[in-house]
């Protein structure tokens, strides 16, 4: 499962709010908003906040792998 973790850890390490995502950022609130509940988000939003924020894709995703059969 891709989880956006990262991402909320260098926010809260830069101290950028979701507020500040959406009105100075101009992120969409509906990107904020599956970013926060770790629902998909194209790869082009991906690279495009890889760009803004200055950092790699491991800042903003990662994989945490879990067992479905249990």
């Amino acid at each position: 499962m891709i989880v956006y973790t990262p991402f909320w850890e260098m926010l809260k390490d830069k101290n950028i709010t979701q507020y500040a995502l959406i009105n100075h950022y101009k992120i969409s609130a509906e990107t904020v908003n599956r970013l926060r509940h770790n629902k998909p988000v194209s790869l082009n939003r991906i690279d495009d906040l890889c760009k803004m924020f200055d950092c790699n894709v491991e800042n903003i995703i990662k994989f945490e792998n879990y067992d479905i059969k249990k």
